[in-house]
């Protein structure tokens, strides 16, 4: 099914000499529809905000779902490449979808942008020109959990994620900077919705603490699961893409005492945060998550881009990667590596009982303009 994004009230504008035409593909459907749904919305917001124009050229949004199949993802990035002749791809869904796509990505040109993905192999020897990621790495925000755990004196750690490529890094990440014991690593299936025989083995294992990475439903199971397991608070939960904006409304009060790594949340202070956040909850009746915050990045830094590509589609990889340098993100420090994936600050959140309501406080930066491991492994140079 596919739908057109503009903003409503400017429908009527007047039209340009040149038109921009954007494809946005993310999870619609499925447990990761809150995900997708975010990206989209934090993308429809922006665009509003920037009166249905990016670049100065009135903008067409074609959306589609890709239900979290890489096959599905491949059939939408032709469709969007060879039959629609889009400017850009943005969104681009998991990193499974992702790595399914990046080959007709790199072989068209087309400039890509990721909203909720920064595979391993795309920010080392994969890296292309053409393709960036305006969220993350994914180690990153597990990086910073590693981190925070170490600092916070964690000797024994037990890990667990889903069998596919993020779910791999973001443990790769934590391992890298935790320095102490892991008692027990688990990988279990994409969307599975029962974790009972896996938080027995966790419970057995007795650990310091947990590390976990379960993003949209997948996250609202396991936590609740071992809320009813009777293992929080008894034993701390560190987690990245589990408790956030999507799932917390579903959460409530069994994420108390979890913490969180991210690149943003809505609890950051600072000017452009503070707009964003206001806009999106007047707008939508919800607090965005990171997810909706990178999709509102991605267009304005579009909008940048197509700016100074001056409506030239061949000139708007380079000019996406130099508008980076000079972009204010909702998120803080900002800038694309040399492998076009970000350098940014990663923060510590923790849910606690504000006044008997759940609340979002900032604890830490473990991070700070943190670049990934794997970038000195692509051959792709800094912007000039």
């Amino acid at each position: 099914m596919r739908s057109t994004l503009t903003a409503a009230a400017l429908a009527a504008t007047l039209a340009t000499s040149h038109a921009a035409t954007i494809g946005l593909m993310a999870p619609l459907s499925g447990p990761q529809a809150l995900v997708g749904q975010d990206q989209v919305d934090g993308f429809a917001l922006a665009l509003e905000l920037l009166g249905g124009k990016l670049g100065g050229q009135s903008a067409t949004v074609l959306k589609e779902d890709d239900q979290l199949k890489p096959e599905t993802g491949q059939q939408i990035v032709r469709k969007f490449i060879d039959r629609d002749k889009v400017d850009a791809i943005v969104g681009l869904s998991f990193s499974n979808v992702l790595m399914g796509s990046l080959p007709r990505l790199a072989e068209s040109g087309t400039v890509a942008i990721a909203t909720n993905a920064g595979p391993s192999p795309i920010a080392g020897a994969q890296c292309k020109p053409n393709v960036f990621s305006v969220a993350w790495q994914n180690d990153g925000s597990a990086e910073a959990m590693g981190k925070f755990a170490q600092d916070r004196g964690v000797k024994r750690v037990y890990l667990m994620a889903p069998n596919y490529q993020a779910g791999k890094d973001m443990l790769a990440g934590f391992k890298r900077f935790f320095k102490g014991e892991v008692v027990g690593e688990t990988y279990t299936q994409v969307n599975q919705p029962d974790y009972a025989a896996e938080l027995a083995q966790l419970q057995a294992a007795k650990p310091d603490a947990a590390f976990v990475f379960y993003p949209g439903g997948m996250g609202v199971n396991f936590v609740k699961q071992m809320s009813q397991a009777g293992l929080l608070p008894k034993l701390p939960l560190y987690s990245v893409f589990t408790v956030d904006g999507t799932t917390l409304p579903s959460l409530r009060d069994a994420a108390a005492g979890t913490i969180s790594g991210a690149m943003w949340d809505a609890a950051l202070d600072n000017p452009e945060n503070r707009k964003f956040v206001a806009a999106f909850e007047a707008k939508y009746k919800r607090t965005p998550s990171e997810y909706a915050a990178t999709g509102f990045d991605a267009a304005n830094l579009l909008d940048m881009a197509l700016r100074k590509a001056g409506g030239d589609a061949k000139k708007l990889a380079a000019a996406l990667k130099t508008a980076g340098d000079e972009f204010k993100s909702v998120r803080g420090p900002f800038r694309f590596n040399n492998n076009n994936l970000p350098v940014q600050n990663y923060y510590a959140f923790e849910a606690v009982k504000d006044g008997g309501k759940l609340a979002i406080k900032h604890v830490g930066t473990p991070l700070k303009e943190h670049a990934d491991a794997y970038h000195a492994q692509c051959s792709l140079k800094t912007a000039p």
